[in-house]
């Protein structure tokens, strides 16, 4: 009876409703809105700001992520502790950079060099840098270069080209400026001293370009001085071993004559240290020596009075070049020369400074 009564009431309303129209009534409370506005679908979307909600699309870590980068380079050799000091730099910076590198030390020689080159073209490297042991015979390699597409940087020493778009860029130091430095530190350091002064000159490798530029910025500063005679001018290849029997040479064919010995990197000052001591003059006072590197074995012998001063030629380059081989990636353009500022030291700031060496 009951039952048949709720039937019969309910369905008085629902004619009522049809009748005058009213809006539903609820059967149960909701949380959920009764807003009308479609709600987004929570596939493959994000909020907004919110965290991504269910799936995302599959192509985006990799759209976002960066390829990685190989670099190719091609060392020039082991010859010195400044070299040394250079492929360690760019070791580790290669390694901070999380760039991956393929290294190849050709040990003084250009066909190795050219080898090396040949087979990173193959391995379809992204950057190819070089640190050319001479700097003339380029051209040829870098035109194959050009033509599989990979560009160029030329690192620490320069090349002669007669077309600078076979490379991006040259990062380095000015070794013109650092044969100007010398001389003009020759020049004050004899001002008082009458002539003739005779200077011998241990150049690095033919050829390349730190002993064609410092010779020749050297000699472009102390041409102003008729009376520095420049006795003996030899190649020692930046090796301690060929610096100190060059000076032996030099000490038998010219002896007392000699008051200066301008060296173009500390370790063939070193041999020739080493030599002079032999004769029994002392270094840095019977003969005046200038070097150009600055490696803390030259800031010792400052210390110790044997090396008067030391024109800085800095190795640590491998920062600088694994920035420009992301900029080059990136699209960026780079200046067609970077050099690092660099100075000159002498015995009057060795002790304070030869602590902060880092090579």
């Amino acid at each position: 009876m009951m039952k048949r009564m709720l039937f019969m009431i309910g369905l008085v309303v629902l004619v009522s409703c049809m009748i005058i129209g009213c809006e539903p009534i609820p059967l149960m409370n909701s949380s959920s809105s009764s807003s009308n506005s479609p709600q987004p679908e929570t596939t493959g979307m994000y909020l907004q700001g919110e965290e991504p909600v269910g799936i995302v699309d599959s192509n985006i870590e990799s759209i976002q992520s960066t390829r990685q980068i190989t670099l190719g380079y091609s060392q020039l050799g082991s010859e010195s502790d400044w070299r040394r000091a250079n492929t360690a730099s760019v070791i580790e910076s290669a390694k901070e950079a999380g760039i991956t590198l393929l290294f190849e030390n050709a040990e003084q020689s250009q066909e190795k060099q050219f080898e090396a080159i040949r087979s990173f073209i193959q391995q379809k490297v992204d950057v190819i840098a070089i640190s050319p042991v001479v700097q003339s015979g380029w051209e040829p390699i870098l035109l194959e270069v050009k033509q599989a597409g990979i560009p160029v940087i030329i690192s620490d020493r320069s090349v002669n080209v007669s077309d600078s778009s076979l490379y991006v860029t040259f990062i380095g130091s000015d070794f013109y400026d650092e044969g100007r430095k010398a001389g003009k530190y020759l020049l004050d350091k004899m001002k008082d001293k009458p002539g003739p002064i005779g200077i011998v000159e241990l150049q690095g490798t033919i050829d390349s370009s730190p002993t064609v530029d410092r010779k020749n910025g050297f000699r472009e500063i102390i041409a102003s001085r008729s009376d520095l005679k420049i006795l003996k001018s030899r190649p020692a290849n930046f090796t301690l071993e060929e610096g100190k029997r060059v000076m032996e040479s030099f000490l038998e064919e010219q002896n007392n004559d000699i008051d200066v010995l301008f060296s173009h990197n500390d370790d063939m000052a070193l041999g020739a240290i080493e030599a002079i001591e032999q004769v029994g003059l002392r270094p840095g006072i019977d003969i005046v020596i200038i070097s150009v590197d600055g490696t803390r074995k030259s800031f010792e012998m400052m210390v110790e009075g044997k090396i008067n001063a030391v024109v800085e030629c800095n190795p640590l380059l491998g920062m600088n070049l694994m920035q420009a081989v992301k900029e080059i990636m990136g699209g960026k353009n780079l200046p067609k020369r970077i050099v690092l500022p660099e100075s000159i030291y002498t015995q009057a700031v060795a002790e304070r400074e030869v602590n902060n060496r880092k090579y």
